[in-house]
């Protein structure tokens, strides 16, 4: 079966409190673009992370706020900032790494640097279709240049999703992918 792909650069999902923080009482984050996720939108807003080696400006806030604040940065993106963080689903900040980040109003310091992992977004008609459920892992066959395989791609099941694919800026630069390519899904599920 055929998914899209979305490709995800470094960005940052706050919380309300850590917004006044960053931006000042009062302040409201404003929506730039939707994103391929209902209700998921791209900020007008832009941080700066600072990690122990070094520091990336205007890294892009997601919307809408979150109960905890988190940080997604790519294994490359770790190398300069001079962290170690661990592979995680969205929300999952079990052992994240501390992470620095500066708005024009103030900055935070947080336990919130996590790499995400691959994932498939599904709504749960097509999941109960193709016999998945949430917490699966799959597969992601690309074609292309750079042709392969996508191993243990996590199965997150929402009435709230697209059918889609995400995967971070490594994996899309390693087989040659960008934004809204398309991807076989393989249902062998793994372990």
């Amino acid at each position: 079966m055929k998914v899209n792909i979305g490709v995800s650069a470094r960005h940052v999902h706050v919380t309300k409190e850590d917004v006044k923080e960053l931006f000042g009482e009062g302040y409201e984050l404003t929506k730039k673009v939707d994103l391929s996720q209902p209700g998921q939108f791209a900020c007008e807003e832009q941080v700066t992370l600072k990690g122990p080696k070094g520091i990336f400006e205007r890294v892009r806030i997601l919307g809408p706020e979150r109960s905890k604040t988190q940080v997604e940065v790519s294994k490359t993106d770790t190398f300069k900032l001079g962290i170690n963080p661990p592979v995680r689903n969205s929300g999952d900040l079990d052992d994240a790494v501390e992470i620095t980040i500066i708005g024009p109003k103030g900055e935070i310091t947080r336990n919130a640097a996590i790499i995400a992992a691959r994932h498939l977004h599904i709504d749960p008609i097509t999941a109960s279709k193709l016999n998945l459920t949430n917490d699966d892992f799959v597969k992601v066959r690309v074609g292309g240049e750079k042709p392969g395989l996508l191993e243990h791609v996590y199965v997150r099941v929402s009435d709230k999703f697209v059918y889609e694919v995400h995967l971070d800026t490594d994996d899309a630069n390693a087989f040659l992918i960008k934004q809204g390519d398309e991807a076989e899904l393989i249902i062998d599920k793994e372990l």
